[in-house]
């Protein structure tokens, strides 16, 4: 007797639980049909439920931004209103679940969206900005990128155009993450990532270029960051280290360049061959003389006045003055029109239609050297040094405000007389 009413004390004790329980969980729908089903009144953002009338509920999360100023419509005045913003996650619970299956379905979605919840919290947090939210969340990376440059207009463009590429290339070819050579979520590039594609990068790139792609590279990633289209910078700590006082590009020496000089090949363009030597004995770059005209040339002083691209408005040292020989004189000719000073003096087509134009002259006159534009500023200094130039007018020549970067040339002459001394036959004695 006593067991039995033991059991039937248990039996309505345990109906008076879960009762207690379900009214717990009982659903307190707003005039707007939706519910709250976060449990934390800390919780930022807060998930909940929108009843929809096929019988399935909505889940979102709720974003709470603080108070902001903001001009009521009725009185005219300034008033605080509190910022919030609600994102719909596009999962679904029945409403009254009746076969097992929809019960599990229900768990699964909820712990799912939970887990959503949760990290959106932990991202506000990261934000170093306070509470923001990225207004599409399902970015591609490399889209991105592509309309960074779309929108581009300053002079490194290329290599702006150049960095994506070679991202891609990376992707692309390494096995590790060939499976975001399509489609990569900001949030999915690594540090791990980063460190590999600079590595890729060397690998594949001659002289200072790996360093030069990368800080463009950077300079979209950092961009990213600043638009919250990415919470952390993949790129801190991640460098390429370049030793800048050595020369790491070909370099033509005099004999070269009269081999060169003397080397036709069909169908030339008369301007990017005439460009290319003026290069070489101006030494200017190929930014620089792509943009020269007629104005720039003072013939009666035989002077060549110009501000360099890569300096101009940000220096006080981008003009520079180079002494012109009648030689280049020669070279430079005269506008078409004597009263259109304006003309360019170079009409020069893309930079990858001169490179590989400068390819097939360099392969055409047997010199056995990777040699781009750029080549040419370099001959220039070295050559000018090995005849005897001094460092601070060979600086001048080249625009740079100080000496540092045309140390390097200096080395360069070294490591050249080395060479001679080496090539010398075996002293026996």
């Amino acid at each position: 007797m006593a067991t039995q009413i033991k059991e039937k004390l248990y039996l309505c004790k345990h109906k008076k639980t879960k009762e207690s329980k379900d009214m717990a969980l009982k659903k307190e729908i707003r005039s707007d049909n939706t519910y709250i089903i976060s449990q934390d009144t800390t919780d930022n953002p807060k998930l909940g439920a929108k009843i929809l009338s096929d019988g399935r509920e909505s889940l979102f999360l709720d974003y709470y931004f603080g108070y902001t100023k903001v001009i009521s419509e009725r009185t005219g005045k300034e008033v605080m209103r509190k910022d919030r913003k609600r994102e719909f996650l596009k999962l679904y619970l029945w409403q009254a679940p009746r076969t097992p299956i929809e019960r599990q379905q229900n768990k699964e979605m909820l712990e799912l969206a939970k887990k959503i919840r949760f990290e959106r919290g932990q991202e506000l947090l990261e934000s170093v900005e306070g509470y923001r939210l990225k207004k599409d969340r399902d970015i591609n990376f490399l889209d991105y990128f592509q309309s960074y440059i779309d929108k581009y207009t300053k002079k490194d463009y290329r290599m702006v155009v150049i960095a994506l590429k070679r991202f891609r290339d990376f992707l692309q070819e390494t096995p590790e993450y060939n499976k975001f050579e399509k489609k990569i979520k900001p949030e999915q590039i690594t540090k791990d990532m980063v460190e590999a594609y600079t590595e890729y990068l060397q690998s594949r790139s001659v002289g200072e270029g790996a360093k030069s792609i990368y800080a463009r590279f950077k300079k979209v990633v950092k961009y990213a960051v600043e638009h919250d289209v990415m919470l952390k910078n993949p790129c801190n700590g991640v460098v390429i280290k370049v030793d800048e006082q050595i020369l790491k590009k070909e370099v033509l020496s005099p004999e070269e360049i009269q081999r060169l000089i003397a080397t036709h090949y069909d169908n030339e363009n008369p301007n990017i061959r005439r460009a290319f030597i003026f290069c070489l004995y101006c030494g200017l770059r190929y930014c620089d003389v792509k943009d020269l005209t007629f104005a720039n040339v003072d013939y009666s002083n035989k002077l060549l006045k110009f501000e360099q691209n890569k300096t101009k408005g940000h220096s006080a040292n981008s003009g520079v003055i180079i002494p012109l020989n009648d030689g280049i004189l020669k070279l430079i000719g005269e506008p078409s029109n004597p009263n259109n000073r304006d003309e360019a003096i170079f009409p020069l087509p893309s930079y990858e239609m001169c490179l590989k134009a400068l390819k097939r002259w360099v392969k055409r006159a047997d010199i056995n050297k990777h040699i781009s534009w750029h080549c040419a500023r370099h001959s220039f200094a070295v050559n000018i040094l090995n005849n005897g130039a001094n460092i601070k007018t060979v600086a001048s020549l080249l625009g740079h405000s100080g000496l540092k970067h045309t140390e390097k040339y200096t080395r360069a002459i070294d490591s050249l007389k080395q060479d001679a001394i080496n090539s010398l036959p075996e002293l026996k004695l």
